[in-house]
């Protein structure tokens, strides 16, 4: 009995457990670092470095629903950051047209590789495997081994530029607006369909948390510039994706293929075409990551996105997202590489070796599937 509300009690407040857990590494970091985590500065940081893997986990956390997995991202990433600032430096190519190149790259390699999964029936975790050494091995070439800058300014801007206070309160506004709005037509939907809902007040306490939460973030990111471009773009993704996911057949079917394979195609889903369109969405979220990594480094390196894939399958994993597939949200992922980055920055700041660092991210990754295995109800 104590067992089953375990598995209740995760399955139920795996999102808020994770908010508590973000939390609680905050707290244990601002310690440690005598007050120096916690800091508008530091935060700002934060969060563009946590963008990078975010955009990466907006991508895997549908490839994993779909019941597959992706390891050439982390390579991927760097070669298409490498092509843009080949484009841009050595080729002489405006920054407008190679960002959309290099988007358009990304989409045809993702679908290249569900070609080979979903035609060739050859598992997706070779597929990723020979991706994760053959991209390394073109971007190697391609880059001469060697570091590609300066990249132009207005690309740099991208990955280091800031959305002006008036403008991120602004927008902070708005997101709220619409998160007021959504409440509402969810709860009128639901009492026309006559679904049973949670009481006004539990709604309206949500509302008002988010509404704190987002207060709280803009101010601090406003105390330091405003919000950096890489979240603004990250937030977008997160708009685009998670309605991709609740409000459209195809997410519904991305679902289904991940949960029953087998009685999804029986049931007239072309199966072969929905894991087609997720591996071209993960390309397309590499080139993102790959454009924003070369902007903030302002140069394009032969050794960007080294251990990419590991973060992003990791934040997918402590987001939620179930290694069965069928299970898995975009703001989960999210905050599954928010633990990763606040993991990375807290423990660099405290000169933590990196061998231990590989041991705790490590650990951290197999709690997280040991958590995914507690809230599923066992079969003897």
């Amino acid at each position: 009995m104590q067992a089953q509300s375990i598995q209740q009690l995760f399955a139920r407040y795996k999102i808020l457990a994770l908010l508590l857990a973000v939390a609680a590494i905050w707290v244990f970091f601002h310690v440690a670092t005598g007050g120096d985590f916690v800091t508008a500065r530091n935060v700002s940081n934060l969060f563009r470095q946590m963008a990078i893997t975010g955009m990466l986990a907006c991508g895997m956390v549908f490839v994993i629903i779909a019941g597959e997995i992706d390891l050439s991202v982390g390579s991927l990433l760097g070669l298409l950051g490498g092509v843009v600032a080949v484009l841009t430096v050595n080729q002489g190519w405006s920054t407008p047209v190679a960002i959309v190149a290099v988007l358009g790259l990304g989409v045809l390699i993702g679908l290249f590789n569900g070609f080979w999964v979903t035609r060739l029936r050859v598992p997706s975790f070779i597929v990723g495997l020979g991706g994760m050494l053959a991209f390394r091995g073109v971007l190697l070439g391609t880059t001469h081994s060697a570091t590609i800058a300066p990249v132009p300014a207005d690309l740099v801007y991208l990955g280091q530029g800031y959305v002006s206070p008036l403008w991120s309160t602004v927008l902070g506004v708005a997101i709220f607006a619409v998160v007021v709005a959504l409440a509402v037509l969810r709860r009128r939907r639901r009492a026309q369909l006559q679904i049973r809902q949670l009481p006004w007040w539990a709604d309206l306490l949500k509302v008002l948390a988010i509404g704190a939460a987002l207060g709280v973030f803009v101010a601090t990111l406003n105390s330091y510039g405003g919000i950096p471009l890489p979240v603004l773009i990250l937030v977008a993704l997160l708009a685009v994706f998670s309605y991709l996911a609740s409000q459209t057949v195809l997410g519904r079917h991305i679902y289904a293929v991940g949960g029953n394979l087998e009685a999804t195609r029986l049931s007239g889903v072309n199966v072969a075409r929905v894991k087609l369109v997720v591996f071209g969405i993960m390309g397309l979220m590499c080139a993102f990551a790959g454009i924003v990594n070369t902007a903030r480094l302002a140069a394009g390196s032969p050794s960007a996105g080294t251990n990419g894939e590991l973060d992003a399958i990791a934040a997918c994993f402590i987001g939620g997202a179930s290694m069965r597939g069928g299970a898995g949200t975009v703001h989960g992922a999210l905050i599954g590489a928010l633990v990763m980055a606040s993991l990375d920055n807290g423990m660099s700041m405290m000169d933590v070796d990196t061998y231990w660092q590989y041991i705790v991210k490590g650990a951290i990754l197999v709690l997280a599937v040991w958590v995914d295995v507690l809230s599923r109800p066992q079969r003897d």
